[in-house]
C-alpha cells in the first residue's frame, strides 16, 4: 500500500519531487518499467522519471532490504542500456525509522564491481522543503520532528490552502495513509477528518478492507473487490459491462485504477480511463 501511494505521488507531482531532490522544478515524465526490457522487474515499486539528459530512479522503502544494493546496480545497467546518453541518478528513500544498518547501505561491492547510489532517511530530514510543495506534504509527517501531532496539524493547514479541490482530496488521502506509519489511526482521523476529507478517508478505509479480503481471496480478487467497492461508494449501481471490463484487467492496471478512482467525478471518467490506458 505505502509503495503504491509513494509511486503515485512521485509520478503525479514529479515537479515537486524534482524541486526537492534536484533543486529546481524540472518537468519530469514517466518512463514505463517495461522499457527496461529485461525480466524480472519489480514494477510495483520501480519509479522512473526522465528529463533532458537525466533518468531519475526512485525506490521508496518502508523496511530495510538486503537486496537493495544489487537491485540498484541491476536497474542502473538496464537504464544505461536503454538510455546510454542520459545521466542516471538513483535514490532510495526510506520512510519509517529503523535501527537496521541496511538503511545506511549506499553502494554495491563485489570483487572489482562497485556501484554507488543515494540514500535518504526521511526521519533525518527537516520539514521546511516538505511543507513548501503540495506534492511533498504527505511525506512531511515522516521527517525529523518530535511532536508529530502538531506537525500533522500544520500539514492539514497547508492542505486546506491548496486551491484545487481534487488536489486537496488527493494530497489529503495520501497524507492520511502515510501518517499511519508514525501516528495512531484515531489521531490521524481527528486531525484530518473534516468535511473536505471525508471522501478521501473513506476511500482509504475501503482500500484497507479490500486488502484484508484480498489476502483471503487472492491478490487479483482482492483488487477487484477494492475497485467495485469504490465504484459503488462513489456512483451507486455500476453497469455490468463495466464490471466485466474490470474483471479482465491485470493486477498492475487494477492497482492503477484503484488509485485513479480517487479523482473520478462520474462513470464517464471510468470510460475515459479505459480509453486512455490502452
Amino acid at each position: 500500500m505505502f509503495d503504491n501511494i509513494c509511486k503515485f505521488l512521485a509520478e503525479t507531482y514529479s515537479t515537486d519531487i524534482a524541486s526537492w531532490l534536484l533543486g529546481e522544478p524540472i518537468l519530469l515524465t514517466q518512463v514505463q518499467p517495461q522499457e527496461l526490457a529485461v525480466e524480472p522487474i519489480r514494477a510495483d515499486s520501480l519509479i522512473l522519471l526522465e528529463a533532458e539528459g537525466l533518468l531519475l530512479h526512485l525506490e521508496f522503502q518502508t523496511k530495510a532490504d538486503l537486496q537493495i544494493p544489487f537491485r540498484m546496480l541491476d536497474y542502473w545497467v538496464r537504464g544505461k542500456r536503454r538510455f546510454p546518453n542520459k545521466k542516471i541518478r538513483q535514490v532510495v528513500i526510506y520512510l519509517k525509522e529503523t535501527n537496521s544498518d541496511l538503511v545506511f547501505q549506499d553502494k554495491f561491492e563485489d570483487g572489482k564491481t562497485y556501484h554507488e547510489f543515494e540514500v535518504i532517511r526521511l526521519w533525518e530530514q527537516e520539514s521546511t522543503k516538505f511543507l513548501k510543495y503540495s506534492g511533498m506534504l504527505p511525506f512531511a509527517i515522516l521527517v525529523n520532528e518530535s511532536n508529530k501531532e502538531r506537525l500533522l496539524q500544520d500539514i492539514a493547514q497547508k492542505i486546506d490552502e491548496i486551491p484545487d479541490l481534487n488536489t486537496r482530496k488527493t494530497i489529503g488521502a495520501a497524507t492520511y495513509v502515510l501518517a499511519g506509519l508514525v501516528l495512531d489511526k484515531n489521531i490521524v482521523k481527528q486531525i484530518l477528518r473534516r468535511d473536505l476529507m471525508r471522501e478521501s478517508v473513506t476511500y482509504q478505509e475501503i482500500l484497507q478492507e479490500g486488502r484484508q479480503e484480498g489476502r483471503k481471496e487472492g491478490r487479483k480478487e482482492g483488487l477487484v473487490t477494492i475497485v467495485r467497492r469504490l465504484l459503488t461508494h462513489k456512483f451507486g449501481t455500476v453497469p455490468p459491462k463495466l464490471h466485466t471490463r474490470i474483471m479482465r484487467l491485470h493486477i498492475p492496471r487494477l492497482e492503477s485504477l484503484a488509485e485513479a478512482l480517487l479523482d473520478f467525478q462520474t462513470l464517464e471518467d471510468l470510460e475515459v480511463w479505459f480509453t486512455k490506458k490502452k
